[in-house]
């Protein structure tokens, strides 16, 4: 696949079942994830690898910090917070390491930790993957902060989930007209 069919092609697919990716499949998805942008070369991220029965005890963290925020939680609600973690059969937890630089700020920072979760999901759809970027309140959440040994200058970008697609996901087309602006924009006088 060619880089430019890669980049019009890709689509999230929420619907991942066994088999995840192979060990060979994850170190080129870690590769492609170290090659994102990075101002300063500060290599501002870490990553969570999250497969099999550790995905319960992903769940059961979820399941604490929404108890936390709700102790009357319904029970319904807190077996769907408790099965979040098994949409997939392998999550990587992508996290920003907020580094003091006197020229590059955290926000730059955090964004490159985002640019290496896109290079993951590229890296995944191009080896026949599905991935999905998810975040929600768990993403912000401070009890799954602590429960995953985040530092307080730490965040977590995302939680990409990866596997097989249990369907194709149609391509949708977008016409990008609707977010260009030339600047300065044309004197029409």
């Amino acid at each position: 696949m060619d880089a430019l069919t890669l980049l019009h092609e890709r689509v999230s697919m929420p619907l991942l079942e066994a088999p995840g990716p192979t060990a060979e499949q994850l170190n080129q998805i870690f590769t492609a994830a170290v090659r994102a942008p990075d101002h300063g070369a500060l290599k501002p991220w870490r990553f969570l690898l999250i497969e099999g029965d550790d995905r319960l005890a992903l769940g059961k963290l979820f399941t604490r910090a929404a108890l936390s925020d709700d102790p009357e939680l319904a029970e319904e609600k807190v077996q769907k917070t408790a099965g979040k973690p098994l949409r997939a059969p392998t999550i990587v937890v992508v996290i920003a390491k907020g580094l003091e630089h006197p020229k590059v700020p955290v926000l730059e920072q955090q964004i490159s930790a985002g640019c290496s979760a896109q290079n993951m999901i590229l890296a995944a759809h191009a080896l026949g993957l599905g991935a999905m970027w998810r975040t929600g309140g768990m993403a912000y959440h401070p009890v799954v902060h602590t429960g995953l040994g985040l530092s307080a200058d730490e965040s977590i970008i995302g939680f990409i989930y990866l596997g097989t697609p249990v369907r194709e996901r149609r391509i949708p087309k977008v016409e990008t007209d609707a977010y260009i602006t030339r600047w300065p924009e044309p004197n029409d006088g």
